[in-house]
This record gives C-alpha cells, sequence and structure tokens, in this order.
C-alpha cells in the first residue's frame, strides 16, 4: 500500500497526475469509451456483466484490458451500443487485483454494486428539456423546507396509493385526488407557501438493501456509496438502473413547475466504507485524510473524512455536482459538514455555478482534522467567501432561541430563560455588523461573522438532533400544551421575521414529534423505523392552527422585502433595536423602516416576548395597526391601537405598522 503523508509529497504527486479531461464511462450509439484515473497500478481492465445487475454470483460476459495515457488515467474504447450493460474495473497492483464500481459511473445497478452504461436521453421525462425552472431575483428570496423522501409520504393518511408510498414518484403524487379534509403531499407545499425544497440525501448510499425496498429498510442516507446516481430504494423499481433516474426526473420537473426550487443535500465529507471504498482500493489513502501515525483521520465522526483539497478529490466533487446541475437540473446543494471542506474547494464550487445555484451548509466538523482550522470553511472563515453567495447554518439563533442541541433540558429565549436577549438580537440581523449589537454578550461568536444575509441560514431545528416540538418538551416538562404551541409559534415568528435565508425542517409547521413505540422521544432517527420517522398527516388536521400561522408568516415574508433585506448596509440603516428604562427581561423589540425601501407596510415595530407572563411596553407613539399577534397573521391590519402603552402576551410576537 502506498503512503502519502507529507504534504509535499502530496503537492509534487498532484502537478504530476492532475487529469482536467472527462472521466466514467463516455456513451454514444456507436461507441463508449471507458476512462478511470488510476496513478500508481499495475494493470486495469473492465469486466462486463451483460445487462445483468442484480444477479452477483453470475458469471461474467467479458473482460478487456484498458491502456494507459497519462496523467495516471487508464482507457478503452469498445465501438458497439453498450446502453444498459452493466460493468466494473479490476485494478491490480502489487499482484493482487481487486473490483471497483466506477467512482464517475451515472447508472448502477441494485445495491450499487456494479456500474451501468447508459443513454441518459432515453431517461428524460416528456417536456423536459424546456420545462419550467424557478428563478429568484436574490439567494434572500428563499424559503428552505427540508424533507425526507421516504418521511413526507410514507403515512397511511398521506393519500399517496401504496405502491409508492415513500418513493420519488409518490412525493409528486397528486393527492388532490383523495378524499382528504387537509391537503397533503405536494400540495401541502404549496398551500404552505415555501420555494425551495431541500431533499435529504437522494444519491446512492449503502445501509439501505435495495433489495428488499417494500420492507420497512430506513436510513437517512449519510453514507455515501456512489454519488452521481439516484438512490435505488427512492425508485418503483432498482434493479434497472435507468428507471430511479427517470423517476427522480420526474420528481424535479413536476417540483420545477409547481413554483419550487430543487436542493440536494450531498455528503462529500466522508464515505460509507473506508479501506474497502472504490476510493481507496484505486489509490489508497489519496482520497482520504491520514493523521501522522498513518490511521485515517475521523473529523466527520463517521470513521473517515474527504481529503478536499488534493487536486483530483476536488475535480470529482466538481464534477459530481456539474452533473447534477446539467443532467437532473438540480438547483442548489447543501453541503454536510461543510467545515471539513477546504476553502479553495467550496470558493470553486460557487464560482462554477451561476447564483440561481444555492451554495450552504454547516460550517462545522464533528471532530478534529489534520487540515488547520483557518484553511476549512467553517462558519467563523465565511468572511473569507467576501461577496460570494455561500451561506452556512446559524448555531447562533438556533440555540438562542430554543436551547443548546447539546443539553437536551437547557432552554433559551421562546422557554423564559434569560439572557439570550443579546444572541438573539445578533441573529435577527443575520449575524452581519450592526450598530445595536454588544458583541462581548453573545453565546457564541464574539465578531459579525458574516459580510452579508444572504451568507447566514437562520433555523431552530433540522433532521439531526431533537424536532422543535419535542426539544420543548424536555426543556419545559411541566409546560401546558397551549404554552409550548406559543412557544413553537413564536421560533417561527422570528425565523421568519429575521432576516438571512429562513430554513424550516420538515413538520415544525404540524408539531412533529418523533418517539418510539414506546413513548421514548428519539433525538437522531437516521435508522429509526417509519413510525417514528413519518410525516403524521393526521397531526396537520389537529394541529391546523399552527399550520396557518407558520403559511401567514411565509406569506408576509414575501410579499414585504423588510424582512428579507439585501445587505448588510440595509439592515444596519432600516432595523433599529429598542431598550426599556424598566431593563425587561427576556423583551426583543426593533422598529423597521420599511418606508425606506418603499415596502407597503412602511414603518413597523417588531416585539418578541419570551416571558411567561404579558408585559407592558412604551412605544412612545400612540397609533398603530397590529399586522400580527399570537394567533392572526394580516398585513392589511387585524386591529388598531390607540396607546403609547402596548401589551404584549405572553411567550408571543406582536408585530405593528405606525398609523
Amino acid at each position: 500500500m502506498i503512503r502519502l503523508f507529507n504534504k509535499y509529497e502530496i503537492e509534487d504527486f498532484d502537478k504530476l497526475y492532475e487529469y482536467t479531461g472527462e472521466l466514467g464511462s463516455i456513451y454514444s450509439k456507436d461507441k463508449t469509451c471507458f476512462k478511470i484515473w488510476a496513478p500508481l497500478v499495475d494493470s486495469v481492465k473492465v469486466i462486463f456483466y451483460g445487462k445483468d445487475g442484480y444477479n452477483y454470483n453470475s458469471s461474467k460476459r467479458e473482460i478487456i484490458n484498458m491502456n494507459y495515457k497519462n496523467s495516471g488515467v487508464w482507457e478503452v474504447e469498445i465501438k458497439e451500443d453498450l446502453d444498459g450493460e452493466f460493468y466494473n474495473y479490476i485494478i491490480k497492483r502489487d499482484n493482487v487485483e481487486v473490483e471497483v464500481v466506477d467512482p464517475y459511473a451515472k447508472a448502477v445497478g441494485v445495491n450499487g454494486k456494479r456500474g451501468m452504461v447508459i443513454n441518459l436521453e432515453k431517461t428524460n421525462p416528456y417536456g423536459w428539456n424546456n420545462h419550467s425552472i424557478p428563478k429568484f431575483n436574490k439567494a434572500i428570496d428563499s424559503i428552505i423546507y427540508e424533507t425526507h423522501i421516504r418521511d413526507f409520504t410514507i403515512d397511511s393518511n398521506s393519500g399517496v396509493p401504496d405502491n409508492i408510498k415513500g418513493k420519488f414518484k409518490g412525493f409528486y403524487y397528486d393527492t388532490s385526488v383523495e378524499v382528504n379534509k387537509i391537503k397533503t403531499g405536494l400540495n401541502h407545499l404549496k398551500e404552505l407557501g415555501v420555494n425551495v425544497i431541500q431533499l435529504l440525501p437522494c444519491f446512492d448510499y449503502k445501509t439501505v438493501d435495495e433489495r428488499r425496498f417494500n420492507e420497512e429498510e430506513y436510513n437517512w442516507g449519510y453514507d455515501p456509496l456512489n454519488y452521481n446516481v439516484p438512490e435505488g430504494s427512492y425508485s418503483t423499481n432498482p434493479y434497472f438502473g435507468e428507471v430511479r433516474i427517470k423517476e427522480f426526473k420526474e420528481l424535479i420537473m413536476n417540483l420545477h413547475e409547481n413554483g419550487f426550487k430543487v436542493v440536494m443535500d450531498v455528503v462529500f465529507n466522508h464515505t460509507a466504507d473506508t479501506e474497502e471504498s472504490n476510493f481507496n482500493k484505486i489509490l489508497p489513502n489519496y482520497y482520504y485524510r491520514v493523521n501522522k501515525d498513518g490511521s485515517f483521520s475521523n473529523g466527520s465522526g463517521c470513521g473517515n473524512e474527504i481529503a478536499s483539497e488534493r487536486v483530483m478529490v476536488r475535480k470529482y466533487i466538481l464534477d459530481s455536482l456539474k452533473h447534477w446541475v446539467n443532467e437532473y437540473k438540480i438547483d442548489g446543494f447543501r453541503f454536510d459538514l461543510m467545515g471539513l471542506h477546504d476553502i479553495e474547494t467550496i470558493k470553486s464550487v460557487r464560482k462554477e455555478f451561476d447564483e440561481n445555484i444555492l451554495i450552504y451548509g454547516e460550517g462545522w466538523k464533528a471532530s478534529t482534522s489534520p487540515i488547520n482550522n483557518e484553511d476549512l470553511s467553517l462558519k467563523e472563515n465565511i468572511y473569507i467567501f467576501e461577496d460570494l453567495q455561500v451561506g452556512v447554518f446559524s448555531d447562533d439563533i438556533r440555540d438562542a432561541i430554543k436551547g443548546s442541541v447539546f443539553e437536551e433540558e437547557e432552554g433559551a429565549f421562546v422557554n423564559g430563560a434569560e439572557g439570550y436577549e443579546e444572541t438573539l438580537k445578533f441573529g435577527i440581523v443575520a449575524s452581519t455588523n450592526h450598530k445595536d449589537i454588544s458583541f462581548d454578550k453573545l453565546s457564541y461568536s464574539k465578531i459579525p461573522w458574516a459580510n452579508e444575509p444572504y451568507q447566514v441560514i437562520t433555523y431552530t431545528s433540522a433532521h439531526d438532533n431533537y424536532t422543535l416540538w419535542d426539544k420543548l418538551a424536555l426543556v419545559k416538562p411541566s409546560a401546558t400544551k397551549e404554552e409550548r404551541v406559543r412557544m413553537n409559534k413564536l421560533a417561527a415568528a422570528i425565523i421568519l421575521t429575521s432576516q438571512g435565508i429562513p430554513f424550516i425542517h420538515s413538520g415544525d409547521e404540524i408539531l412533529r414529534t418523533k418517539k418510539d413505540l414506546n413513548g421514548k422521544l428519539i433525538e437522531n432517527s437516521y435508522k429509526s423505523s417509519d413510525y417514528v420517522n413519518k410525516f403524521d398527516w393526521t397531526r396537520k388536521e389537529k394541529y391546523i392552527d399552527v399550520f396557518n400561522y407558520y403559511k401567514g408568516l411565509i406569506r408576509l415574508r414575501k410579499e414585504h422585502k423588510i424582512f428579507r433585506l439585501s445587505t448588510a448596509k440595509e439592515i444596519n440603516d432600516n432595523i433599529n433595536f429598542l431598550d426599556f428604562e424598566d431593563n425587561t427581561k427576556n423583551i426583543v423589540a426593533y422598529i423597521a423602516h420599511g418606508e425606506n425601501i418603499s415596502d407597503s407596510l412602511g414603518k413597523i415595530v417588531v416585539i418578541f416576548n419570551g416571558n411567561r407572563n404579558s408585559v407592558e411596553l412604551n412605544l412612545n407613539h400612540n397609533k398603530f395597526s397590529v399586522i400580527l399577534d399570537v394567533n392572526n397573521i394580516n398585513d392589511k391590519g387585524i386591529y388598531e391601537v390607540n396607546s403609547n402603552i402596548i401589551k404584549v402576551e405572553p411567550i408571543s410576537a406582536l408585530i405593528l405598522r405606525y398609523l
């Protein structure tokens, strides 16, 4: 096994073996050219299996030697129509042969153990090339909704036929033909009003056995196997490589035509396997970072971490993303543990695509890495991206709203805890530099880490850790259901009126809970059952008032620019936080000057009360129109207040327009 530990050895190696051309199986009707980057091997062969992508005990059809060209690339050209042909590569090193799946495979057989040559044009749905794709004026106009393909329709009350529940086809099935008291599926998303759907990993991942695709096989999908191929368990037939591709394209096209952008959750920070991965079999230790003792580093917490800073690893990441954009018309990428990727790689990603492609991710890592922090795409380094539209999730506002994700019983602003006001203000202005923030009082950051609001993803919860509803229960088990509903609404009001790009975890709008059969709350349900993970549509009917509140907040945000200012300067010029003489605790209030930006709301005041009791505030003005309170949202006005003393109900938001 080769050892590539020294930084300078890697740099020399990359210069010697850098290859800029196309790799993989390059198909045309008359011929297919196979190319694999495999330096430092004795030989490479391509092995063909005919049309058999699932019987792994079957005999091979043919083995053909490949020829070494240059820069570590081996290739061979087969002059026949190979559409539908399954293949792998055989790598020989030190007289030992190993079989690998082509890392650049665009289609695979069941469970991803064989690559497949494919004519991708045949997988295009009718109307694919000319279908309408939503475009936003600015990234800041995005309202992101994160969901999981299986979770979204697997429930018996989803209105989706049994044979496509939990599948790509089920996700866009028109549930309006079913008899439902409430809208479900795609119609639910249209009713809610979000405009970006972020899908948990949809590339081919390892842990679900696709041969048992009608059984309850579950995983979130953060265990990558084949990066350039859709996951087979979400297709109606994982045995034929073209089926999953066409069905995923159908899903994307349907989402586009209903006004949604589609973001893929991508996991380039680690792979499911390490020593036995296809990458490592092709070139040991090149694709992964290693420690000084030769062991694999584990900054991902999943057994390894991808060495994105290396030339051919960076090329692979870029090539994969380009494939999803060019072939599938994907509108953006959410990077899992983006903080493990070097800054230059993420800059290269951003520069590769126009600004209609959203790029954002987690600005942290799971554990230590051999790479210095100053070279990684961490939240603290987002300023280095300057005016590039690269966003990171804000743990500042997340934990200021409802408490730390690492301490399950620790609460924050909406739970009535004191001392989070300044951090909440920091989140409201999207972690940009603001004249009214005392940075020495912040919980985490001590400086404004964002240059512009589009660099900040504002949220309270996501797929991992407890759902918002469950976290509220753990922090305040003595709270009444009414109080917890108020907390949820208050959290939503903060997120959807704050600057930055808002993000909603699927089900927060119906108070989603994740409990096992024994009633235990599940924090990370990545391999739990459908019972735990399903989107329980009965909760929408039960908590329709909460759903309508989210819906109203989203409409308010979309219709009024004051809640989605484009620049840090606009935020600083048009938002002024209020201080009250009686030093009121757990109150955050600010004036927003919509009149300066031609917003029809004009001058407004936004107030958040995290206390268990109502408070009275003197606003030095005596005529207002209330446009949002704890129960209602109407930008035309709900009722008027003719007093300078404003009463704010417990655990609630209040927005008033100056008259």
